[in-house]
């Protein structure tokens, strides 16, 4: 874990627009972003958050582990916190700033929302509170504009008002979104259960009664604080690394492999622990762990994350049973969604979950140089990497190494 940088007043940059009736802090250090406890907590119950990516353990955890001060990559923090006099903190616009090379005089600068991970950051989007998007994005905009060392932005997660903000500094350029798939719930299980399609109730029912048939008892637990949580995590890497390793299925990568990556989950885990947001769920047939999930229980929602499990107990479907369960503990809960995360795949759309798009755009600067910067980019992702030109471009402009170690 890297050393906290020492925070001091002049390293903070705050802008203010009297036509906005906002302020804009610029957060840089790593101490300072430590200390924005009160404004993600303000966040937390006015922008109604419900996906662990926009916590502020998120945040702080994400940075200490992944951020890079090499001379290949250097990141910088470029955190937006916006407040209005009226009402505090409204938004928090968590961006990252790339140079590549990480040192030297000629450096391309990318921006984009803190969480540039293979997959360990399933979502990125800035934290809003709802009507204020339209002059946030308009703030940001403004704020950046100022900043001289990014070319292009990559924006996530965005809506409509925001992005017309954010527009009046350089329009975007639209990508396909990405899906994410969020359950709603009922009442009761019963109640849920029947408005799901015959496929999957059969499913769920085929599950429960082959275990009964072959006499195998079945015990859900969830874990969620200190020695317990620490050993169904231990059970979790493994099993998801025993389901990474299937061959003759569907391909699942195992995200946890690199020593980064775990420790990561670890420290996050734990900080999450303390305000009783982190779940594991686990499924015991016979007494024996046999299939793991994490979820964040955020507000009114449960967030379903990465999941394992072993092998020899496939032919019982045991995931199809551990999200069943997971799903009656959120009802019992009370909780009005359960998220199934991105990407689309039928353990999803199987279970009639919705598709909330997650728009995604780059925004290139209206500048001679940064376009000159993205062609070179471009040229470098794209051409033949056999060509003496394109290998320098490929040494100068390179991407991160997420390799198990």
């Amino acid at each position: 874990m890297r050393s906290a940088a020492l925070f001091s007043p002049s390293s903070m940059r705050e802008r203010h627009y009297k036509d906005l009736g906002l302020s804009v802090e610029v957060v840089t250090t790593s101490q300072r972003l430590s200390e924005l406890t009160a404004d993600y907590d303000r966040l937390y119950q006015a922008a109604n958050v419900n996906l662990p990516f926009q916590l502020h353990e998120w945040h702080v955890a994400w940075w200490n582990a992944f951020a890079s001060t090499s001379l290949k990559i250097r990141d910088r923090l470029l955190f937006h916190v916006v407040r209005s006099a009226a009402d505090g903190c409204i938004a928090i616009v968590p961006l990252v700033l790339s140079e590549r090379p990480g040192r030297g005089p000629i450096k391309i600068g990318t921006l984009a929302l803190i969480g540039t991970d293979p997959y360990i950051t399933e979502l990125r989007k800035p934290t809003i509170v709802p009507g204020c998007e339209a002059k946030v994005g308009d703030a940001v905009q403004r704020s950046l504009a100022k900043e001289s060392d990014w070319d292009w932005a990559h924006w996530t997660g965005f809506g409509e008002d925001f992005e017309r903000g954010l527009g009046r500094g350089g329009s975007l350029e639209p990508m396909e979104p990405s899906l994410d798939y969020v359950l709603d719930l009922a009442p009761t299980w019963d109640e849920f259960r029947g408005n799901l399609k015959r496929n999957i109730r059969e499913s769920v029912r085929h599950c429960y009664n082959s275990l009964k048939r072959d006499g195998i008892s079945l015990e859900f637990t969830v874990a969620r604080s200190g020695e317990e949580l620490k050993s169904a995590l231990d059970s979790f890497v493994r099993l998801h690394a025993a389901r990474a390793g299937l061959e003759d299925t569907v391909a699942h990568p195992d995200r946890f492999a690199a020593a980064s990556t775990r420790a990561f989950l670890y420290d996050v885990c734990q900080r999450l622990a303390a305000r009783d947001i982190v779940r594991v769920f686990l499924l015991k047939l016979s007494g024996e762990i046999v299939a793991a999930r994490i979820g964040f229980e955020i507000n009114d929602s449960l967030y379903l994350y990465y999941s394992g499990y072993d092998p020899n107990w496939r032919k019982y479907s045991v995931m199809t049973t551990l999200v069943t369960e997971a799903i009656k503990y959120a009802i019992d809960r009370k909780l009005k969604t359960v998220n199934l995360s991105a990407g689309t795949d039928v353990s999803k759309t199987r279970w009639g979950a919705r598709p909330v798009p997650f728009a995604e755009a780059m925004q290139l600067r209206p500048r001679l140089r940064s376009q000159l910067a993205s062609k070179l980019y471009q040229t470098a992702m794209t051409a033949d990497r056999n060509h003496p030109v394109v290998r320098l471009l490929v040494r100068a402009l390179p991407r991160r190494n997420w390799s198990p170690s």
